[in-house]
């Protein structure tokens, strides 16, 4: 699982949070580098056809998930995925 950290620094102190992103597709998993607004870079990508997928985005222990569509599916060959708000 790839973990990255965040600065967010305020007055004397500062924080370090832990971040953890994930991209769930048919029953596979798989470790997120980048988010963006219609797409996210997998870490090892793997061929899937269009589907529904679920996002799970982990900060500091507190989860967010909210389902998606891959709208072109996953390339094996290409780590950017297009994504698509869920209807």
């Amino acid at each position: 699982m790839r973990t990255s950290s965040i600065a967010a620094f305020g007055g004397q102190g500062g924080h370090y949070a832990q971040v953890t992103m994930r991209l769930l597709a048919n029953g596979l998993s798989m470790s997120v580098a980048q988010m963006g607004r219609d797409f996210v870079l997998v870490n090892s990508p793997v061929s899937r056809p269009p589907t529904t997928a679920c996002l799970i985005l982990e900060v500091d222990q507190t989860e967010r998930r909210w389902n998606v569509r891959l709208p072109e599916g996953i390339s094996a060959d290409a780590r950017k995925v297009a994504i698509a708000a869920a209807e």
